[in-house]
């Protein structure tokens, strides 16, 4: 059995540093316009929270989940950054198309216009970012399926009192 080769956990490919860090970028531009456009919708509000608050906590979200990818690239929290991602973008666009109204004490975010500043460019981040996360995601579940073959392997290789590499 030569040539398996252990994994470790902190090396990565360049491509996955690329996977890493282009899903931090959509996700830290889907943060900045949230940011800088939350003022705009402090008057929106609900019973619960106001269009503004959503805003502030979604860029919140997207900056932690960002910081996740890049320091801990693992399953959860690429599952993490697609469902952040995701969310934001079908958001975006049924908000923008469908006047859902008032929904759990949050205020009636319809806006049937592209025009607001940074909107299509948050749309866009978050639907890149949410493809790019599920490719994380994909590819963080196989590594982990293939380490678990691989324990499983050499501890059947162990348990024959052979050596995993010879």
């Amino acid at each position: 059995m030569s040539g398996i080769t252990r994994a470790r956990p902190w090396q990565d490919t360049l491509a996955g540093w690329a996977l890493r860090a282009a899903t931090a970028v959509a996700l830290a531009t889907d943060a900045v316009v949230h940011f800088q456009d939350a003022h705009f919708y402090d008057a929106n509000t609900g019973s619960l929270l106001d269009q503004g608050q959503l805003f502030r906590i979604q860029g919140v979200a997207a900056i932690i989940v960002a910081l996740a990818v890049l320091v801990w690239p693992r399953w959860p929290s690429w599952l993490l950054a697609f469902l952040v991602a995701a969310s934001a973008c079908a958001a975006v666009v049924t908000y923008s198309y469908v006047d859902v109204g008032p929904v759990l004490g949050l205020p009636s975010m319809y806006e049937p216009s592209w025009g607001p500043p940074g909107k299509a460019v948050s749309a866009w981040a978050e639907g890149i970012g949410a493809l790019l996360a599920l490719i994380g995601l994909i590819r963080a579940l196989a590594r982990r399926r293939a380490a678990s073959r691989q324990r499983g392997t050499t501890a059947r290789l162990v348990a024959a009192g052979q050596s995993p590499s010879s």
